[in-house]
């Protein structure tokens, strides 16, 4: 398989995981948490599936699209450490999705980032709050879901936190 055939099935995995979350929860008030701003399309996918939700965006720097940048009190700019413990402690766990789209193409670096996030995370998520990861982010208590058709297991995960 070429890099872009697999950047290709990337992005419709990413979408129909997106999306199937969007309708899981569009009952359940709640944030969501977008873990990895990058460019900002899937936070613009995002609002677009949840008008009116409030989406709060974490990354170290601004990369995003002028459209898809959220404003100061969506955006949590800096280090996950830093900036993940903040946000708990200022929106407790009420979050009702997070999507983190954080992976780079070095598996070790991938394999530390998702254990700090297995710590991290659940400060900020609500009782079964649905979550979709580019890396394998074990929560304690989290239950795996099962993917939407056409997502290969290992290209994303999609679990639920405890209740």
């Amino acid at each position: 398989m070429t890099r872009l055939d697999s950047a290709i099935r990337r992005l419709q995995a990413q979408r129909a995981c997106l999306d199937y979350a969007c309708r899981l929860i569009a009952d359940r008030p709640g944030p969501v948490i977008e873990l990895g701003l990058g460019n900002g399309r899937t936070y613009d996918h995002l609002r677009a599936r949840l008008p009116g939700r409030d989406i709060y965006a974490f990354d170290r720097q601004i990369a995003a699209h002028p459209d898809c940048i959220p404003d100061e009190a969506h955006m949590f700019l800096g280090d996950f450490t830093t900036t993940l413990p903040e946000a708990a402690r200022s929106l407790g766990p009420t979050a009702v999705l997070a999507h983190c789209d954080v992976g780079s193409g070095d598996a070790d670096a991938n394999a530390a980032l998702a254990d700090m996030l297995s710590r991290l995370l659940p400060g900020l998520l609500g009782p079964g709050a649905v979550m979709i990861c580019d890396q394998d982010i074990r929560i304690s208590g989290a239950t795996d879901m099962s993917l939407p058709d056409g997502v290969s297991p290992g290209r994303y995960f999609l679990r639920t936190a405890p209740h």
